[in-house]
């Protein structure tokens, strides 16, 4: 380590001021004796520690850190000369360790040591670059979360959306399950009403059949001219009563089922009319005959000559005026209707 220069050394006169000095270092004894010279050595200064940095001068001004330490001891040591030349002290002789950057103070740039600058330098670039990974890294992990998250989020909608499709597909095809077994309970339905009715039919038809055989039109070689219920001045009741059938004078007028004759004669406006009655209770009546061939309390069957088609009464042409009276009552209803019921058509 390299030392400075010591002073030259000022011959030792005892000074006989007791006032105390310009740099306060107190009054004089005598009894204090020489001085001694303090000249510190490399063993004697406490060795630098770590690297003394350099740092480059920023225009006409002073780099910093050890360079700034340098000037600083330069400029105690010449205070220190200053004072022991006004103070008439011995000069005291200091060694300075080598600063290398002190010459980058006076000098020019070129002569800071590099090396403590390449350090610097790659010190600065490797935290950088620890700091650039470090974001790196941190941006990637946190990326790598946002795209997790949005991968799962993404997840659970596409799970929504099929599930909302099974569910929508599900509900279609029971739907159409439903209304594949609602059809065919209809039809089925359907074909019950369907077969039932014809069943029905078939049995209506059975039965007046049967009943046909039991029942039969009264006179043959007719023409139906006047229907139930028909309005004119004609009759006296200001609508017909009964159905007529037009035939000439002396067509037979048969029993149309077996029963009773209850009554056979004169009937005013009716003419000559028979009146038969059945087992049920069901009278008919036979109007305007030109003549009677039964007499009350005779027992007829089926297809029995009761009388013959005439004109007599209130007329306008030879016809069998015929009516029924349900359990023999006064008013009428459509012989048309009763006839069909019992498998006739007139």
């Amino acid at each position: 380590m390299a030392s400075n220069r010591p002073a030259p050394e000022a011959p030792y006169v005892p000074s006989q001021r007791t006032s105390t000095d310009v740099f306060g270092y107190g009054s004089y004894h005598h009894d204090e004796g020489p001085r001694e010279e303090w000249n510190p050595t490399e063993e004697s200064l406490r060795p630098a520690r770590g690297k003394h940095r350099v740092a480059k001068q920023r225009g006409n001004g002073f780099a910093r850190s050890s360079t700034v330490l340098g000037v600083g001891v330069i400029a105690a040591v010449g205070g220190a000369g200053m004072a022991s030349a006004n103070t008439g002290k011995p000069p005291v002789s200091i060694s300075m360790p080598d600063l290398p950057s002190v010459g980058g103070v006076f000098g020019g740039e070129d002569e800071a040591p590099q090396g403590s600058a390449t350090a610097l330098s790659d010190l600065a670039s490797t935290a950088t670059q620890d700091r650039t990974e470090g974001a790196s890294d941190a941006g990637e992990t946190l990326r790598n979360r946002i795209m997790a998250q949005a991968e799962s989020q993404q997840t659970q909608v596409d799970s929504k959306a099929q599930l909302a499709t099974q569910t929508a597909l599900a509900d279609e095809t029971a739907k159409a399950e439903a209304a594949a077994l609602k059809k065919a309970a209809d039809d089925a339905a359907e074909a019950k009403k369907a077969a039932e009715k014809k069943a029905a039919q078939e049995a209506e038809a059975k039965r007046l059949a049967e009943l046909a055989k039991q029942y039969t039109l009264p006179t043959s070689s007719y023409t139906i001219t006047s229907t139930f219920g028909q309005a004119g001045s004609l009759w006296s009741s200001g609508y017909h009563t009964g159905l007529d059938f037009a035939a000439p004078t002396g067509t037979l007028i048969k029993a149309i089922h077996s029963g009773t004759i209850t009554e056979a004669g004169w009937a005013g406006s009716y003419g000559y009319r028979t009146i038969l009655t059945l087992d049920d209770g069901t009278q008919l009546w036979f109007c305007h005959q030109s003549s009677i061939s039964v007499s009350v309390g005779q027992k007829v069957s089926t297809g029995d000559v009761i009388g013959r088609v005439g004109a007599t009464g209130n007329v306008t042409g030879a016809h069998l005026h015929l009516e029924v009276h349900p359990g023999g009552a006064d008013t009428g209803i459509d012989p048309m209707a009763w006839l069909q019921s019992k498998g006739l058509n007139p």
